[in-house]
């Protein structure tokens, strides 16, 4: 079923605890895990300096994203009876490597998905980072037995 509520499908967002990021490779898509932050309109996420996900971001800035909370399996006695619970969003958009108070504020929000409060970050940290915030141009919602 179609989420359109966006309070729902921020709330699938908030919840969850890994955002698979797609890229473009030439013309193979790549998929990579990462832990990430979310303010409406935009997710950030953070990994090292070099790499192929900086390597093709800087190559090519359109991403997908993926994001699933609340997954369980509804056994049954039929195998073609087994289904699954779940809420995940799905976006597109484009992304963008941060500096300086963008790159700070960055890591700040992927800091707030995980735990409350703010934090602050030595500069020997911000130097062996990268940040990078995607500007979200559409979100679709779906789910499964809620």
């Amino acid at each position: 079923m179609e989420i359109t509520d966006i309070n729902e499908i921020e709330e699938i967002i908030k919840g969850a605890v890994c955002c698979r990021l797609g890229l473009v490779d030439g013309d193979k898509p790549y998929i990579v895990p990462v832990s990430f932050g979310y303010q409406r309109n935009a997710l950030y996420f953070h990994g090292a300096l070099e790499g192929r996900k900086v390597e093709l971001i800087k190559k090519n800035s359109k991403v997908c994203f993926e994001i699933d909370s609340d997954v369980e399996i509804v056994k049954a006695d039929e195998p073609c009876d087994w289904t699954m619970k779940y809420r995940s969003v799905i976006g597109v958009g484009r992304a963008r490597i941060l500096e300086g108070e963008e790159k700070i504020y960055g890591l700040r929000m992927i800091m707030r998905q995980y735990t409350k409060g703010d934090s602050s970050f030595p500069k020997s940290e911000l130097d062996s980072v990268l940040v990078v915030r995607v500007d979200i141009e559409s979100l679709s919602g779906r789910k499964s037995g809620y």
